[in-house]
């Protein structure tokens, strides 16, 4: 495998841990789920990498506090994360959450660079990641995840939010797809630091930083929501750990075959290297459910990286531990306030895959400013969300133009499946199946998807 540069990020200031601060990357936008336009095949692989990426972060921190890794495992990781502190600047007007519930997101971040802003060698992304050009991707949030933990220790519920959702950007910055709310408050901020004179490594952690701002406002505006802690990932963050702990079983519903993501598969069972895992996470074309089938794609690949960690005795192997611990500290960006090993601890139920994953439900599709979008009732999804965490969501006129009371044209919602128990399993009111975007995902096992 080709090598590619990693240059240590430097350290964030004022931080109580030696922990390193993250950089950034240009940015780009664009996409749309299931749509008959072409789109450029990279934004595909952040989702993955994020899913892929918690399930290790918090299943090894869990382990390690139960095994013989102990106290120096505990420092070495905790020491080395790399940490953010985006988080700060919407504490005071964050919604009111539950006493002792947990509220993560994750965002899988676009971007055929690594963490100090320099391209992936061509060669190494187009022909082990069969990802087009290092010039291709940016800073989309391609994948956004909030995950709630309940305090009663209940199963965790997942809600994917489409990254073509048409919402209000946090800012003042007007409706755009939630997806591309990173790339312009970075773009914004970057603008202006550049006239102060500002350049280099130090101008893309700061670009990031409102990137990162900017998402989270927007998120926890729309869902209604509080963020507790969130971490980000990007895209290399993916090969790293499919290469730890490849083979890693998948199965299919029916036999696939897509040039543009290289997926080609049969039906059934079946165990994928890890370019084979990039392919079946990033496929959209020649699925009935474009995007919103890729997301339970992703969905069902975190599924089986955590059952295959957790029942196939990874943690046993010193040389696949050691791997897995340097990509969480290479690859992921968490906020400065979270103890990732502290928090696993009282989450036994994610690390253990006791969750459930479900896709919030959008009201058709539109073209808005030139591009295809997914219409939602902002409204609808926050008294959604509320009703199975067991919070009080707050109407407002937090994203997109759909209203009650009709669906857009080509309105895909009301697809089959689910259990929608992410409620009842939490102790709240159950919810109707068909509120969620097509069946809910299981954790713990190897589900079967399209």
């Amino acid at each position: 495998m080709p090598e590619y540069p990693r240059t240590a990020p430097r350290r964030t200031t004022g931080a109580p841990a030696p922990r390193r601060t993250s950089v950034p990357a240009p940015r780009r936008t664009g996409g749309a789920p299931r749509r008959p336009a072409p789109r450029r095949r990279g934004a595909r692989r952040a989702r993955a990498a994020g899913l892929a990426r918690l399930a290790v972060c918090l299943t090894s921190a869990a382990v390690m506090l139960t095994s013989g890794v102990g106290w120096f495992a505990y420092h070495w990781l905790n020491n080395g994360l790399i940490t953010s502190h985006a988080l700060d600047a919407l504490r005071d007007g964050a919604p009111r959450g539950r006493d002792g519930a947990v509220n993560v997101l994750l965002i899988g971040l676009d971007s055929r660079r690594d963490m100090n802003g320099n391209a992936l060698p061509k060669e190494f992304v187009e022909r082990e990641l069969h990802a087009g050009s290092s010039e291709i991707g940016g800073y989309n949030t391609n994948t956004l995840i909030l995950m709630h933990i309940p305090a009663d220790g209940g199963k965790v519920t997942a809600f994917s939010i489409p990254r073509d959702d048409y919402v209000e950007i946090a800012g003042g910055r007007g409706e755009h797809k939630i997806k591309e709310a990173y790339g312009l408050a970075k773009a914004e901020a970057e603008e202006k630091l550049i006239a102060e004179g500002v350049r280099g490594a130090d101008l893309e952690h700061r670009g990031r930083e409102a990137g990162r701002e900017a998402t989270l406002a927007t998120v926890q505006k729309f869902l209604g929501v509080p963020i507790d802690h969130f971490a980000e990932v990007n895209l290399l963050g993916f090969y790293d750990i499919a290469k730890v702990v490849q083979p890693v079983q998948v199965c299919l519903k029916k036999p696939v075959r897509d040039r543009y993501s290289g997926a080609d598969f049969p039906a059934g069972v079946q165990d994928l290297d890890a370019r084979q895992a990039l392919s079946f996470v990033r496929q959209r074309h020649g699925l009935d459910g474009g995007d919103l089938d890729r997301t339970r794609r992703q969905q069902a690949f975190l599924s089986s990286v955590t059952h295959k960690l957790k029942s196939q005795g990874v943690w046993g192997d010193v040389g696949k531990l050691q791997g897995l611990f340097d990509v969480v500290k290479k690859d992921v960006v968490i906020d400065d306030r979270w103890n990732i090993l502290d928090f696993a601890r009282q989450a036994p139920n994610l690390t253990g895959g006791n969750a459930e994953f479900h896709t919030l439900p959008i009201e058709g599709f539109a073209t808005r400013k030139g591009e295809a979008v997914n219409l939602v009732d902002a409204d609808r999804v926050r008294a959604l969300v509320g009703k199975v965490i067991g919070a009080g969501a707050t109407p407002s006129a937090g994203g997109g133009d759909a209203k009650p009371g009709g669906p857009a044209s080509g309105s895909p919602t009301g697809s089959a499946g689910g259990s929608g128990g992410g409620g009842a399993a939490s102790g709240h009111a159950p919810v109707p199946s068909d509120a969620f975007q097509g069946p809910a995902v299981e954790m713990g096992g190897v589900p079967c998807v399209d």
